[in-house]
């Protein structure tokens, strides 16, 4: 049986416990076993670390301590997968470089708040997101600094009308990678502002199938 760690906190703007919610038990029916947990503490917790297939960071900012860091990097390089969406992973921990080296990417921006974008995707011969066709959001268009060496399988394309920048024009952003960190599975999908956003079908089952590819279980 897998073994999985929900992990949230940080900034409540972004609803991590409602997030979580819609995930945690899913995932539960799919055969998991799932912890949850909302003190980074528990990664301090040794023994737990090294029962589990699979860390879900929901935590938006924050901070975590460098024994704290450590752990989960080391956890993660030694074949624990981790995965995770939107600021809850791809925003966490700012002044951690070894998370944001571990994630692949950073947000920077969303130009213009609350807009309408569409999720083009770009590999739909992978196991994470076959079947799915491009779609559209009304949520956070994530702007982020990202790593060259990511699998990119879904992107979106900047319109550039939105807070007078015009100088991001047709810059194709990444919206959904996977990549590896030492022996462990890595999965990020930028959507994901709040709980609703993941009524949308096509974004929730990308989300789902990352979870499982990252615990090894898709």
């Amino acid at each position: 049986m897998k073994h999985a760690l929900f992990l949230y906190g940080g900034w409540d703007g972004h609803e991590p416990k409602q997030c979580v919610e819609r995930f945690a038990p899913w995932l539960e029916s799919q055969g998991f076993t799932v912890t949850l947990s909302n003190s980074l503490d528990t990664l301090l917790d040794l023994s737990l670390l090294k029962k589990l297939d699979l860390i879900v960071p929901v935590w938006t900012m924050g901070s975590i301590s460098h024994e704290q860091s450590n752990n989960l990097l080391a956890t993660v390089k030694a074949g624990t997968g981790i995965a995770g969406w939107h600021g809850g992973m791809g925003d966490a921990f700012r002044s951690d470089c070894g998370f944001q080296f571990m994630v692949g990417g950073q947000f920077v921006a969303h130009p213009g708040g609350i807009v309408p974008y569409t999720v083009h995707i770009v590999r739909p011969d992978d196991p994470i997101t076959h079947n799915i066709p491009d779609f559209t959001l009304n949520s956070e268009q994530y702007y982020m600094h990202v790593d060259p060496s990511n699998s990119v399988l879904a992107t979106t394309t900047f319109s550039g009308t939105h807070d007078d920048c015009d100088w991001i024009k047709g810059t194709v952003m990444p919206v959904v990678w996977k990549r590896r960190f030492g022996l462990g599975r890595v999965f990020y999908c930028s959507a994901g502002h709040v709980a609703k956003d993941f009524d949308s079908l096509e974004l929730r089952t990308i989300v789902q199938r990352g979870l499982l590819w990252a615990a090894n279980a898709l």
